[in-house]
């Protein structure tokens, strides 16, 4: 067969610096292929170059064997191409109905004869969104079904999938998947990037492996399993030393009691919740999307406000507190690592230097009232080392960053507030195992040096492997806690679902 999509000798570069080096890729009609590396391995700059977004600097795209190139994303989607960002790329100010539509409406529109045929269209997809939301209003895993359901209603060829599941619940990715076999069986080819490995293998006909902007291997997914994979993507495997529950590890003891909440409340997202945080521990909190474990981080940092009736009580080191807004809890030593990087965690046209030094401005731990240049770059020089931020220089724009590197730079601001409680929300998501390896090597130094450190994650492997207790949340409430000895992931998810 002819294939839909074929790369020959891909390259391209940016500001002088490869990102893609004489790749070779083809996807045959009807195919599921996994695109799997690390961050900065080009993944992300591949599929752009086939969706429109960047033109490659040499090489040749094939499309039903004819040489192409798109000059837009527009004109990608117009010949049966559509990408489903790991940023969303929707319309806040636009609801989901009028964001599915958008680009293929008809001459006269009925905006209730779209919400009707949307709310049927999402239904048929099990995608529990309301059609009538405006897109500001959701939260990340909503807006990324919203993007998946936009791709599959353009009829596209080829869709291509970036990170589709890392903000979804075990059940809505069950449906994604049973979609994505549907989508198979009507011919439709599938590009499928993901850091979760197991998808990967389960959803894959073939997987292509990108190592530093390079072509790896590729096979069929039958001849892989997670060490090959890993030990291609990285040069080494990592499965032990990331997620074993077999190593042996020193559970760290209670230190001195540096959080304490009790009835903590929020509208219907937090109820009644109480729990303690200590110094010198990681404390793991596993729920699933909508337990109001993000929420709960967020009231406790200041992000959103708690009821001002009947909303309980925060304690930081025995005394009473209540944050209306982050900077006072900043100058506490209160500080939350977003889970949305992208919307909530940089200022993605300042550069790295920029968005570090600003967290510190901030904080005004010294109370600066020059800025200094000097100061910012050094400042910017050590944390990139600390964290190992691939860039070309401190001055390079963060949104240039692949999303592990953009990651390290959320944390280095973060870091640099001096924090004393150091909440981490979904730290490793869109993160590739390489970095998860040093993030999570970061996470446990902060701990042994004797900071509180709460890490939410929905994802269980590395809830075990960090955490030295666990909490659960389920439907606004810490439901459940266990020792690092008697947790088990059976005992957790049957915690977080009944």
């Amino acid at each position: 067969m002819t294939p839909v999509l074929e790369l020959k000798t891909v390259f391209k570069e940016f500001h002088g610096v490869a990102a893609i080096r004489g790749v070779d890729f083809t996807l045959m009609p009807g195919e599921v292929h996994s695109l799997l590396g690390e961050n900065g391995a080009g993944k992300s700059t591949l599929t752009k170059i086939m969706a429109g977004v960047y033109e490659a600097s040499s090489g040749e795209v094939l499309f039903d064997g004819k040489p192409r190139v798109f000059g837009s994303p527009a004109e990608a989607l117009h010949n049966g191409i559509a990408m489903v960002f790991q940023e969303t790329s929707l319309i806040p100010s636009l609801t989901v109905a009028q964001n599915i539509y958008l680009g293929n409406e008809k001459f006269l529109n009925r905006l209730r004869g779209i919400y009707i045929a949307a709310q049927q269209f999402l239904q048929s997809l099990n995608f529990g969104v309301d059609p009538t939301m405006y897109v500001s209003q959701l939260g990340a895993a909503q807006k990324q079904m919203v993007e998946i359901a936009r791709a599959v209603h353009h009829k596209a060829r080829v869709i291509i999938f970036d990170e589709p599941t890392a903000t979804l619940t075990p059940e809505e990715k069950h449906h994604f998947f049973s979609l994505i076999k549907r989508l198979k069986r009507d011919g439709v080819s599938i590009i499928f990037i993901s850091h979760a490995l197991e998808e990967a293998l389960e959803i894959s006909d073939r997987i292509t492996i990108l190592r530093d902007g390079q072509h790896v291997v590729t096979d069929e997914a039958s001849n892989f399993d997670r060490d090959t994979i890993i030990s291609a993507m990285v040069g080494r495997t990592l499965s032990e030393e990331l997620y074993s529950r077999d190593r042996k590890r020193t559970v760290r003891p209670y230190g001195r009691k540096v959080l304490s909440v009790q009835n903590l409340s929020m509208g219907k997202m937090v109820r009644n919740t109480s729990f303690s945080v200590y110094g010198g521990q990681i404390t793991g909190i596993f729920g699933l999307i909508g337990s109001g474990r993000t929420e709960t981080a967020k009231i406790i940092s200041g992000v959103i406000k708690r009821d001002f009736f009947h909303g309980g009580e925060v304690r930081l080191e025995g005394r009473s507190v209540r944050y209306r807004v982050p900077r006072p809890a900043v100058k506490d030593g209160v500080v939350y690592v977003t889970e949305d990087r992208k919307i909530e965690g940089f200022f993605e046209t300042k550069s790295i230097a920029e968005n570090i030094y600003m967290n510190l401005l901030s904080a005004d731990l010294n109370k600066r009232s020059v800025i200094s240049h000097s100061e910012m770059m050094q400042l910017a020089d050590e944390w990139t080392a600390k964290l190992n931020v691939k860039a070309i220089d401190a001055n390079a724009r963060v949104i240039e960053l692949s999303g592990g590197n953009q990651q390290k730079v959320v944390i280095a601001r973060s870091l640099v507030q001096l924090p004393k409680l150091i909440i981490f929300d979904e730290p490793t998501r869109g993160v590739d195992v390489g970095a998860i390896a040093e993030l999570h090597r970061v996470i446990n130094e902060l701990a042994d040096a004797g900071l509180a450190v709460v890490v939410i994650s929905s994802y269980l492997p590395e809830i075990l492997n960090l955490a030295d207790r666990i909490l659960v949340s389920r439907q606004g409430r810490i439901v459940e806690e266990f020792s690092v000895d008697e947790a088990t992931e059976e005992k957790i998810m049957y915690a977080a679902v009944h």
